[in-house]
């Protein structure tokens, strides 16, 4: 399958998974194919996601799953670059809103996880990340916590993300409750568009000029400019075609998909 020519010219190709790959469960009609003909094209493909609610491992056997050919050390995860950040610092206690993934990452930094115990409202870091059972203890948790001094570190600002039913509360949703009730921002936040994401991605696929996909204009777009990275747009998650012709500045390129972007 030939790739576009303006598509043609990258050496690394990031790749968002929700809204450009699959919405839900669901892939988007010709991903995979495009996938399939970036890599036969010579180009390297990564997979970066600000998602919290899988490991990595959960995301390879997703993209399996869902038609994609893709290797653990293909995937980056803001977990895995939370993890990363945090293990960068003394030991500590954490007190963790969000998925079992997101726990095992930041147990695997070397904090020492106190939820569900006297101790969880004096934790030296509220570690934030959206996940389906979020509820108020949790937030008045963190709430003390932060109040208390702790260090308040998110994994994205990301407001939504896009399911079959409607747009779902993503991590910044969460993030959002917990400043709002303890009048802090956040220390540290590390997914897209921060630099921490595309840092890492640099540090797996080497020198060579890169292109970031995905379908936030205030995440993807703005992450990859931020890194002085070009931008592509795909209008299969949670922007509109009116949303990004008034973009300024404009993503490098706008696609209706990932397979309109990438197939000639």
């Amino acid at each position: 399958m030939p790739v576009s020519p303006h598509i043609r010219k990258y050496d690394h190709v990031l790749l968002d998974l929700d809204g450009c790959l699959w919405v839900g469960d669901e892939a988007c009609e010709g991903a995979a194919d495009a996938v399939t003909a970036l890599r036969e094209g010579g180009a390297q493909v990564l997979f970066l996601t600000n998602d919290v609610r899988h490991a990595p491992e959960g995301f390879v056997r997703k993209l399996w799953r869902l038609g994609f050919q893709a290797s653990l050390a293909e995937v980056v995860t803001v977990g895995a670059a939370l993890q990363f950040h945090l293990a960068g610092r003394d030991r500590g206690t954490a007190f963790v809103i969000g998925s079992d993934a997101l726990i095992e990452h930041v147990d695997a930094a070397g904090l020492r996880i106190i939820n569900r115990t006297p101790f969880a409202t004096r934790a030296d870091v509220v570690v934030v990340g959206a996940h389906e059972d979020f509820g108020y203890d949790e937030l008045r948790t963190a709430t003390q916590a932060v109040l208390r001094g702790a260090e308040l570190v998110a994994a994205t600002r990301d407001r939504t993300f896009p399911m079959p039913d409607g747009p779902w509360p993503a991590s910044g949703a969460v993030l959002a409750a917990v400043e709002t009730a303890t009048g802090r921002t956040a220390d540290l936040v590390v997914g897209k568009p921060e630099p921490a994401m595309y840092e890492a991605a640099r540090d797996r696929l080497g020198p060579g000029r890169m292109l970031a996909v995905g379908d936030l204009l205030e995440v993807d777009v703005a992450g990859a400019r931020r890194s002085g990275l070009d931008s592509a747009l795909v209008l299969t998650g949670g922007t509109t075609r009116a949303e990004a012709d008034a973009a300024h500045p404009r993503p490098t390129h706008v696609a209706d998909s990932l397979a309109a972007l990438v197939l000639a």
